[in-house]
This record gives C-alpha cells, sequence and structure tokens, in this order.
C-alpha cells in the first residue's frame, strides 16, 4: 500500500547528569571535587533518502528516540554523547507539529537533512562549583530533559507536471506513452491507487518529470473519494495537463469534466488555479463522427480564449502526442525550475521555553567589557536551539529581543563591540 501520511512520535535523548566525586589518592592529603560532566543528549534528525518514495516505514513503527547522554565519572570524566537518531524520508516530505498542524520542516530543495529536536545537554560535575569558601560542594547539576514531539509526515511528490482528470480517461495508458512508468492498467474506476511517476525523454528536448495524480471524482475536495488523498501531490507540480476522454466512450461531457476538476482543485487550495494548464483531449481515436460539434473543437472553443491551449491525442496509437510534448517542455523552460518548497511556520524550541523564567545580567569582574548573561531561561533556550541552522538563528535573535535581555544588557552600559556570555556561548554586541 502508498503510504504517504504517518503520524509519530520523536523524543530526543536526555542529558547525562554531572557527577559528585572527590579526589581519593595516597599522599594527596586533600584532594579536590572531581566529578565529570554528562554527556550531551542524542538529537533527532530527519534526512532525504533519494531512494525513498513512500512512508511506509512509519506506518507500523510509532515511536522513535535518540539515546540518552551518560552520567559524567570520576577523576573527570565527561559522559558519553546520546546517540542521534537519523530518521530517513522521501524528498518532498513535510513535517508538521501534530497538535497545531503548522509546518516545522519541508524536506525538499536544499533542505535535505534538518535538526528537528535537539539533545538535552549535559549537566556540569562539581568539579565546575569549587570556590574559595565552598571547596567541598556536593552538588552536581542534572543534564536537560528529552524534549518529546508528535509529528505529522506528509509526502507531497515532486514533479514538473501533474496529470489530472476523472478515473478511466486514460491517464495510466497516457503516463506509459511518454514515459518510462510501468503504471498498471485497466478499464476500473481507480485502478490507480498511487501517483505514478514517470520520466519524460523528447528527442532534443532535456527531460521531466510527470506524475499521474490518481483520477478524482466530484466532491473530492471535501473527502469525498480516493481522489482527495492525493490532491496534496499536485501542490508542488509547475503545469498540470488536463486528460479528457474527447470520445466520451462513458458518456462524459469533456468540456465539463474540464470545469468540474478545476472546482475540486479550487476547493482545495485556489493557488493551484494559477498553474499553467493544458488540456490533452484524449481517445480521438475512438472518437465517432455525428452531426453535432466535434468535441475538439468545443474544447478549443472554451479554453483556448481562456489561454488554456488543447492538443487532441491519443494515448493508445501515440497520435499527437510528440507535438503536446515538446509545448509542454517549451512552457517549463519559462517557469521557475526550483520546486515549491513550504516555509516553516513552528520552531520545537519555541514552544518548549515559552514560559517566563528568570534570568540576570552582570559585568565580568575581570573585563569590564564582557557581560554575563545566566538563569534557567537562558539555560534551557541554548540548550535546546540549534544555532547552526538560520531559523534556530533567527529565533536566537529574535529570543533575545523579546525577552528584555537586549533592554537589560543596554540599562547596564553595555557598548558596540563589548561581549556577551551565555553558558559557553560568546558574541560581540552590535545594534
Amino acid at each position: 500500500m502508498f503510504a504517504d501520511r504517518a503520524k509519530i512520535i520523536i523524543r530526543s535523548g536526555k542529558g547525562g547528569d554531572g557527577h559528585v566525586s572527590f579526589r581519593r589518592e595516597k599522599y594527596v592529603a586533600a584532594g579536590g571535587p572531581d566529578g565529570g560532566d554528562g554527556g550531551r543528549g542524542g538529537d533527532v534528525i530527519f534526512q532525504v533518502d533519494k531512494g525513498l518514495n513512500t512512508l511506509g516505514e512509519y506506518r507500523y513503527s510509532r515511536k522513535f528516540s535518540a539515546g540518552n547522554g551518560e552520567e559524567g565519572g570520576k577523576r573527570r570524566c565527561h559522559g558519553k554523547d546520546g546517540a542521534d537518531i537519523i530518521l530517513k524520508v522521501p524528498e518532498g516530505t513535510i513535517i508538521r507539529d501534530a497538535a497545531s498542524g503548522k509546518i516545522i520542516a519541508d524536506m525538499s530543495g536544499e533542505n535535505q537533512r534538518m535538526v528537528v529536536l535537539k539533545g538535552g545537554r549535559g549537566g556540569n560535575g562539581n568539579m565546575h562549583y569549587a570556590t574559595a569558601t565552598m571547596q567541598v560542594p556536593k552538588y552536581a547539576q542534572p543534564g536537560q530533559p528529552a524534549q518529546e514531539l508528535e509529528v505529522r509526515l506528509e509526502l507531497k511528490v515532486i514533479a514538473d507536471v501533474g496529470l489530472v482528470g476523472f478515473p478511466n480517461v486514460g491517464k495510466s495508458t497516457f503516463l506509459s506513452r511518454v514515459s518510462n512508468a510501468e503504471p498498471k492498467i485497466a478499464n476500473y474506476h481507480f485502478t490507480t491507487l498511487t501517483p505514478n511517476l514517470g520520466v519524460v525523454d523528447v528527442e532534443g528536448c532535456s527531460g521531466f518529470v510527470i506524475a499521474d495524480i490518481p483520477g478524482l471524482i466530484e466532491g473530492a475536495s471535501e473527502g469525498a473519494g480516493l481522489g482527495y488523498e492525493f490532491l496534496r501531490h499536485i501542490e508542488r507540480t509547475r503545469l498540470l495537463i488536463h486528460l479528457v476522454d474527447a470520445a466520451s466512450v462513458e458518456g462524459r461531457d469533456p468540456v465539463e469534466d474540464v470545469f468540474q476538476i478545476n472546482r475540486e482543485l479550487e476547493k482545495y487550495n485556489p493557488e493551484i488555479l494559477k498553474k499553467p494548464q493544458i488540456i490533452a483531449a484524449n481517445k480521438i481515436d475512438a472518437m465517432v463522427q455525428t452531426d453535432g460539434e466535434n468535441p475538439v473543437e468545443r474544447l478549443k472553443k472554451e479554453f483556448e480564449p481562456r489561454g488554456i491551449p488543447v492538443f487532441p491525442v491519443s494515448a493508445v496509437s501515440g497520435q499527437g502526442i510528440r507535438e503536446l510534448l515538446y509545448y509542454v517542455q517549451e512552457e517549463l523552460r519559462k517557469l521557475p525550475s526550483e520546486p515549491l518548497v513550504f516555509e516553516p511556520e513552528f520552531l520545537p524550541e519555541e514552544a518548549l521555553i515559552s514560559e517566563n523564567l528568570p534570568y540576570t545580567v552582570s559585568v565580568d569582574e575581570k573585563d569590564p567589557h564582557t557581560y554575563i548573561v545566566e538563569g534557567p531561561k537562558i539555560e534551557k533556550m541554548l540548550g535546546y536551539t540549534n544555532l547552526d541552522s538560520e531559523k534556530g538563528f533567527a529565533f536566537f535573535q529574535k529570543f533575545l529581543s523579546t525577552s528584555g535581555i537586549l533592554e537589560d544588557l543596554e540599562k547596564a552600559g553595555i557598548q558596540e563591540g563589548d561581549t556577551v556570555r551565555m553558558y559557553g556561548l560568546a558574541f560581540d554586541y552590535y545594534k
């Protein structure tokens, strides 16, 4: 079964606790604290695997966890970091927060690998807490807790051209004729239960990818029929081909079919109708001459004034196919080549550190040009934020502004070029 949706629970690793121990050796009268730091918890990473085309792996396994960091040890031994977990998905997979439905990441284009949940930072061992007045600290810092999130995975295939039409109009036959795809073909409604992809290689032109979207029916945008399950795959295509039955083998009106399909697409997502469209009037080899108006001429009269060209074709005999494909190739050259990539709307770390935790701003006693920002709010933010990603770094900058930290630094007298330190992170201050 083709799996293009899944709901899973992901969990990053807990940071290892810091260790409490003291140096105990012969001839060492007063060995100080030597408890080591805990290891970092593992990250949850999503990565594109070009060899995958479904989300089948996630239909039967629901929970995926990274490794926990190990506790620190004696003699300043650092605990082992927890193992990252890498979840491989097909290109075009969208990761959403299950609760809000907002997009966390779109695994498309240049976004081939992303840390979605960072593991907790390991706690400091008691060796960090020795002072002139507290030479025997019996306290070590616990590791940061793990993060857990339920996410929804949705696969939206990436293709240049989407082939749409009602069931049994010949889409699978057309795809097998024009590409290297080998879809199952039979004379039944909804024979096609998966979006078939094929690479079209036209002589003298660069190839392009075409997707046969399973047949739509009236009411598909509201959930009727199987067609609704695959409407999402049309969103990334750059151009649409309407395949209609010009011979009206099943008594369908090809003109009304185009209007009906467009109504369903508009109800699902009005942006889809902004894509260029082409009509392929199929089954001209089966057309019967009558006294009425030629169906192909009816289609041309109705749609060509709207800027939608009509090509009479036969998927069975191949008639008119070459002319259609050359036209499609020329249209694709005019369109942006990059696939549609959906922007992130939800940052897990933003939700996890929303509570109002305290922090302090102070001047370093040894350097008046260095300012130290500390507190559980800062520690939690840095522990869970992926500063290596553009979105994570933007969140970090927004956090400094909205939390009041920048305002407090200015009140403390910070000047441009001064240094700000936060739990191992240091940066120069500039307005």
